[in-house]
């Protein structure tokens, strides 16, 4: 009954973790300086080479050969949480009654991006090629947070190259385009695995709970998807945006490492609760085991609808819509290769995420021949529900408000922006005592975001 319950345990703190490879689900869309300070409105705009990620047949209607290079910088919320969870509690015994408040650390995020765009001179036809990072994520609680079970350090690098080729029909003032997104992700994850005291009288620091070991998780992943946008531009101030992206399914391969603790009193080593025999010396041991792991996962795909105004020569004015397909979401299932982790293949952790809606609107106001002024607010749905809401990605309905500016040069253009982002407090009751996860309480969460973009015409 004990080795069954530790590899439960075992097994959740794994799966549980591989959220980390779709947790990157938390998108981010911040991929222009200017689109940013505009609220990321910039479906129906396009007017710079980061069109190449809002909408790529905007790159239709820029003239010549045209570079954009810029980064981005997120400061990442310090997540705080107030209530109670497994670990504050005695389980299964009863429930975790404790309350406690815990802050996640401060991490920052750099997510470089380069957009290179051609516009041929004889032909309406134009190429452009996109790097960027649409599913950058780190998160990290402290060794002695009351979520170390959960989740301590998980982060996700990924690269995405996106080749495209658009072309403009000069007569009905449209344009289409058509890419391949093509996305490498590097995934890691670090956490401490518990697994709940059956016998009230066995020793278990701490709050009932055993701590079997420290697990690791290292994959990487490589995926192929597809885009296509279609810009039209019936009268000078009016334009009509549409842009798709599909799903991109990672599958991910990587080495799973489990370091074992053995508390006095289980009758198996740490490595015995995994299946695997090892001596047990009194009280405690420390032995290795590793196995192959591999997943797969499903980014989900989006859909962008956007409208621009210009009511003067100066001003600017866009609505977007943007739907994201996170209901693609709705499991995570690990398979471990080696036979002592055979106990934890066929168990499936339901996510069940949501199809979600963002709204977006952004201004752009020309003050003179060298300066743009911009301004924008979004307003975001969590498509993560209650059931599944964990410290990995405490997410939140959100609001987004950003200012930015443009600055021409003989050189080019310089585009800052500036955004802060406020997550709704979440409050949430999915405290789990026999797995050990979950959480009866509030997250609060704020992030902070700064971007710096140089176009250059050649």
């Amino acid at each position: 009954m004990i080795k069954s319950v530790c590899c439960a345990g075992v097994a959740c703190a794994f799966l549980g973790g591989a959220g980390i490879c779709h947790a990157a689900g938390f998108k981010v869309s911040e991929q222009g300086a200017k689109a940013m300070a505009m609220g990321n409105a910039f479906a129906a705009q396009a007017d710079d080479p980061s069109a190449l990620y809002f909408n790529p047949a905007g790159i239709s209607f820029l003239r010549g050969a045209q570079a954009n290079l810029g980064s981005l910088a997120i400061l990442v919320p310090q997540t705080e949480f107030h209530g109670t969870t497994p670990l504050s509690g005695t389980p299964p015994l009863d429930i975790g009654t404790a309350h406690v408040t815990d802050k996640s650390r401060r991490d920052i995020v750099v997510a470089p991006t380069l957009y290179a765009t051609y516009s041929m001179e004889t032909l309406p036809l134009s190429f452009g090629l996109g790097v960027n990072a649409v599913y950058p994520l780190t998160k990290s609680w402290d060794d002695s947070s009351v979520f170390r079970n959960q989740v301590q350090t998980a982060s996700i690098k990924p690269v995405n190259f996106q080749p495209t080729v658009a072309y403009r029909f000069d007569d009905l003032k449209l344009a289409v385009a058509g890419a391949l997104d093509v996305t490498y992700a590097v995934v890691s994850l670090q956490k401490t695995a518990y697994a709940p005291a059956i016998d009230p009288s066995a020793p278990a620091p701490p709050f009932g709970a055993y701590e079997l070991g420290s697990l690791g998780l290292d994959g990487t992943a490589t995926g192929v998807g597809y885009n296509f946008g279609i810009l039209w531009k019936p009268r000078p101030q009016y334009s009509f945006g549409v842009a798709y992206r599909s799903r991109i399914t990672l599958d991910v391969n990587g080495d799973a490492n489990f370091l074992a603790t053995t508390p006095t009193g289980l009758g198996a080593t740490g490595l015995g609760a995994i299946g695997l025999s090892e001596a047990s010396p009194f009280p405690y041991t420390r032995a290795r085991a590793a196995s192959a792991a591999s997943t797969r996962i499903v980014l989900p795909d989006t859909l962008d609808v956007g409208i621009a105004w210009r009511p003067t020569e100066k001003l600017t004015l866009e609505f977007d819509a943007t739907r994201t397909g996170w209901s693609s979401f709705d499991q995570l299932l690990i398979e471990f290769d080696s036979p002592g982790f055979a106990s934890f293949n066929n168990r499936p952790d339901p996510r069940n995420w949501r199809d979600v809606w963002a709204y977006k609107f952004g201004g752009q106001y020309s003050l003179n021949d060298t300066l743009d002024l911009r301004a924008g607010y979004s307003f975001d749905n969590t498509p993560v529900p209650d059931a599944t809401l964990d410290p990995l990605l405490p997410d939140a309905d959100r609001h987004s408000f950003a200012v930015g500016a443009g600055i021409h040069h003989s050189f080019g253009i310089l585009d800052l922006a500036y955004m802060w982002v406020h997550f709704v407090d979440r409050t949430v009751d999915n405290q789990d005592m026999a797995a050990l996860r979950g959480s009866n309480g509030t997250f609060k969460s704020d992030a902070y975001l700064l971007a710096a973009n140089l176009n250059f015409k050649f």
